[in-house]
């Protein structure tokens, strides 16, 4: 018996309407894990090099993890994965709340939607119950109409449901896919993925538990979590959520603000978690097995706002988006522009630095009242950033020039604007700025997803012993500052990103602090297998190799991996004004994290070796290698 997976993944061809159940062995489970690896694997094995992103050769996966809806913290994430839209490469994002669970509670370790449906079309699975249903009627609506109908449609309002929302009807590259209305697979445009497959929804009912190999251990290490997380780093997750970041990287210097022009915002204090709460706040909300609570929830009724709390609160990468980086200090706005990313299904992080492009362009002459319609488009004006989010979502106007992300919107505007379109890989860097914490700026830069926090490491944390602690059994006894980027950073870097990549596979969230012994304890207590640090770390490896192997046989090269020049450039303010690392310097880290990677100097692609290390002979021959 296959503990901690069912062993089976569900097709779904979605030109045919042909539903088809898939065994997956364990030695396959065990190689690949869940996750990215499951991702990896059928992006490389399936779809066509050059395939169109929009086209029907694409794959769109659900993939859960050996957690994955398990009664324990860090049962509540899946991945999403496909080729991305906006940057041509690996797509991946991973998402918390129920949905993950809920999919995995019916029965299934993944779904691989393919072909392009004639017709709108929804997904019901309930248990070993598939079927596509008509979704004509929701087309056009947005996300929350949509999961009351497909409730009140099916009669049970505990089904969990997946959806691209109109922004990803429209082909919008900065599109998520969004569940529950509150929780968002976001960047690299998966939810134009979905919406260019006609596949409105997925609706997802399971009333099975997922089979474990020791249970009881299992429930003990949920009742261990209960009961000392905080203790551990989770307790900052539980008090003050994510937007406690906001005061933390102003106290840094490299809070993003203007568009990543400085590092400290004037009125950083208006969106403070405390500003939050007195504000905009109504109370907290968390997901499934996890007793952190880290989500707040909003609600505002103003003259100029009504913000419903169905749509949750603003975390601290939209906060900075839609405030600091847009110049912003009003809370409420924030508060209110979150709301209409998740009712349009638009990712918060690319759709607020893109219009914070915008601003740049339009207070720099690059645009005028011609292109965006009379809007004064510059910094602070919440309104107009309000109704860009509409337009974008829309792709109506300036909004469809800024739909397809920053970088193309620049080379079609011309001139200096590719200087201010602050990505890499074509999607938008998130709301840390490496000037602070240089080891940051190689992870999102090497990210096979393009500029993606989520893939990259904070090596601020790292320069005390305490900040280590999670690092030492990958190897890591020294700490080290923040503005290193010696041979010893680089190694660092290897462990502490190739191991953050993990999350990525097992469905557990980086918030809920397991030690890394304590993550194969709680992989080995569900699978039942004999597994350590070093088996987790290696399939980490494994599925970080396919993804950026993935993105290899599509084009991508050395320059795909630079960090944008803007930070190149001292910040003019602030705790560090005046310091920073030169393009040189960057380059010559990023030669030696290669040489550690496995990864060629000249094409930035696995080497051969590697991949025969890692037990992917096949992806080197899919390369040419």
């Amino acid at each position: 018996m296959v503990f901690g997976h069912w062993g089976k993944g569900l097709r779904v061809n979605l030109a045919t309407g042909d539903i088809a159940v898939e065994p997956l062995d364990e030695s396959w489970l065990r190689r690949y894990v869940g996750g990215w690896g499951f991702i990896g694997y059928y992006l490389l094995k399936e779809v066509p090099r050059g395939a169109d992103p929009l086209g029907p050769d694409n794959r769109l996966i659900y993939a859960t993890g050996p957690v994955t809806g398990h009664s324990v913290a860090g049962g509540g994430r899946h991945m999403i994965g496909a080729r991305s839209p906006l940057t041509g490469g690996f797509a991946a994002s991973e998402c918390g709340g129920y949905f993950g669970a809920e999919l995995k509670r019916a029965g299934w370790d993944l779904v691989v939607f393919e072909g392009i449906s004639p017709r709108p079309v929804y997904v019901w699975i309930e248990d070993d119950h598939v079927e596509l249903r008509s979704a004509e009627h929701l087309w056009g609506l947005e996300t929350g109409p949509v999961q009351q109908r497909i409730r009140e449609e099916l009669g049970d309002r505990a089904i969990r449901v997946s959806q691209c929302g109109p922004a990803g009807e429209r082909l919008v590259a900065l599109s998520n896919v969004m569940h529950d209305l509150t929780r968002a697979a976001g960047r690299t445009g998966l939810g134009a993925v979905m919406g260019s497959r006609k596949l409105r929804a997925v609706a997802v009912r399971g009333h099975q538990r997922p089979p474990a190999s020791d249970p009881e251990h299992l429930r003990e290490m949920s009742r261990w979590f209960r009961d000392h997380y905080m203790e551990t780093s989770s307790a900052a997750y539980a008090e003050g959520g994510t937007p406690r970041m906001v005061r933390i990287n102003q106290q840094l210097g490299g809070l993003p603000t203007r568009n990543f022009q400085e590092g400290v915002f004037e009125g950083y204090e208006s969106l403070t978690v405390e500003a939050l709460q007195e504000r905009v706040m109504i109370g907290r909300d968390t997901c499934y097995g996890c007793p952190i609570r880290c989500k707040w929830i909003a609600k505002v009724e103003s003259d100029r706002y009504s913000v419903d709390p169905a749509y949750g609160g603003p975390e601290y990468e939209t906060i900075a988006a839609f405030g600091s980086l847009c110049g912003s200090d009003d809370i409420e706005a924030v508060a209110m522009a979150n709301q209409r990313c998740n009712a349009l299904g638009l990712d918060t992080i690319g759709t607020g630095a893109t219009i914070s492009f915008a601003m740049e362009c339009y207070e720099r002459g690059l645009l005028g009242p011609a292109e965006t319609d009379g809007l004064e488009l510059g910094f602070g004006n919440v309104e107009a950033m309000l109704a860009m989010i509409e337009r974008i979502g829309h792709r109506e106007g300036l909004g469809d020039l800024l739909a397809d992300g920053s970088r193309r919107a620049a080379e079609r505007i011309g001139g200096e604007a590719l200087e201010y379109a602050v990505q890499i890989k074509g999607q938008e860097v998130a709301m840390h700025d490496p000037r602070v914490k240089y080891g940051h700026g190689i992870g999102i830069a090497t990210s096979p997803t393009g500029a993606d926090h989520m893939n990259s490491v904070h090596d601020n944390g790292f320069q005390t012993v305490g900040g280590i602690y999670d690092l030492k059994p990958l190897g890591v006894l020294e700490p080290l500052p923040y503005d290193d980027l010696s041979v010893a950073k680089m190694a660092m870097l290897r462990r502490a990103i190739v191991w953050r990549i993990q999350y990525n596979l097992t469905g557990i969230c980086m918030f809920q602090a397991w030690t890394p012994g304590q993550v194969a304890e709680l992989v080995g207590s569900i699978t039942g297998w004999n597994t350590s640090v070093m088996e987790i770390w290696l399939a980490s490896e494994r599925a970080l190799n396919m993804a950026r192997a993935f993105n290899a046989r599509e084009g991508f090269g050395l320059e795909d991996d630079l960090i944008h020049p803007r930070f190149t450039r001292p910040l003019p303010s602030g705790p560090v004004a005046g310091k920073g690392f030169t393009v040189e310097q960057f380059k010559e880290a990023m030669a030696t994290y290669y040489r550690l990677m496995g990864w060629d100097s000249t094409t930035a692609a696995p080497t051969r070796a590697k991949l025969q290390e890692l037990d992917l002979a096949w992806v080197a021959d899919e390369l040419g290698l």
